[in-house]
């Protein structure tokens, strides 16, 4: 972590002097030449560090780019968009090789991509999709959310087989309007609607933070007297992320709720959450694999050298359920 803060602020002052240059009669190109010589520079936009997946999907893109000796200026848009285009601009004007960003929400990115177009600039969109012309960009990276939220569903109803009455089920869902928060919903819903005993009896947008998912399980348990909505038992919680269910977590434990009287299902798989499965406090756990650096340095190589990349790069990912023996388990580190 001291690695990435040491970098970012190094980048931040190269972006810095860049501008300064430029202001005083300097243009980009002679500011960049000045660098050095060959080294891709990538500028990238990281939505913010909302959680530790997000924290390791940063490293391992801080990790792969020093390992192919690419130049990373970096930007936390710390969970604003306003930020991330202000970003993307500012890696328009240094005139860095490629830009690659998270973005935070699926619209609104068809005027800064038309500039990083008209000069000449190729993008990559890393973990999240938007609702842009395809043109604008080269390619994405990430995984496949409609995918997650279908492994979910399918865990859910196989161990609910034999249930004859209705189950209810409360949705933590992500960031309103993240391709990924749609894309887990829809694979999930795309399972369950079929089964007229599943109900969705509550859906509502966590942003894909810990304290907000204990905020959400808190409010619930307070306003209804325990785990239940409405009169009606909750007997699923399907969460989106694991910092959200991690939080609902927290507050089961502070209301004296043994997580075990409901089926609780997440995404991601950081350590924390594995553990809370392998305890039992957890019934399945999808894998949202953060490491996506060394395939988005690669990505960016053959890019900067006139290649054509995929339209499409899913990472692999794992699905972890309570069935599973975990006595040979690689912890996931992070």
């Amino acid at each position: 972590m001291k690695k990435i803060v040491i970098l970012v602020f190094l980048s931040l002052i190269t972006l810095i002097g860049c501008s300064k240059k430029a202001s005083s009669g300097q243009n980009s190109t002679d500011s960049k030449a000045n660098q050095g010589a060959d080294k891709l520079i990538l500028g990238f936009s990281q939505i913010g560090s909302e959680s530790a997946w997000r924290t390791r999907n940063t490293q391992s893109i801080f990790e792969a780019a020093a390992e192919n000796d690419i130049q990373i200026l970096f930007d936390d848009a710390q969970q604003k968009q306003a930020n991330q285009l202000k970003a993307i601009r500012s890696f328009i004007v240094y005139q860095v090789d490629v830009i690659a960003f998270v973005p935070i929400v699926s619209d609104g990115w068809d005027n800064v991509l038309q500039e990083a177009k008209a000069a000449g600039i190729p993008v990559i969109l890393v973990d999240r999709e938007i609702d842009s012309d395809p043109s604008l960009y080269a390619g994405f990276l990430g995984e496949n959310g409609f995918e997650e939220g279908f492994a979910v569903a399918n865990f859910l109803v196989n161990k609910c087989k034999n249930r004859k009455s209705d189950i209810n089920i409360v949705e933590f869902s992500g960031t309103e309007n993240s391709s990924i928060a749609t894309q887990r919903a829809q694979g999930f819903r795309s399972i369950i609607n079929k089964y007229e005993k599943f109900k969705i009896i509550h859906s509502e947008d966590g942003d894909f933070l810990r304290s907000r998912g204990k905020e959400m399980m808190d409010r619930i348990i307070k306003e209804n007297g325990g785990l239940r909505l409405n009169g009606a038992p909750i007997d699923v919680i399907y969460s989106h992320n694991d910092s959200m269910t991690l939080g609902l977590l927290d507050s089961l434990h502070n209301n004296n709720i043994n997580p075990r009287s409901t089926i609780i299902l997440s995404i991601d798989a950081e350590q924390k959450s594995i553990d809370a499965l392998v305890n039992g406090e957890l019934n399945c756990v999808v894998e949202c694999n953060p490491n996506s650096g060394p395939t988005l340095m690669k990505l960016v190589q053959r890019i900067a050298a006139g290649e054509q990349i995929p339209r499409t790069t899913y990472m692999l990912d794992n699905i972890f359920t309570e069935n599973d023996d975990f006595s040979t388990y690689t912890p996931r580190g992070y």
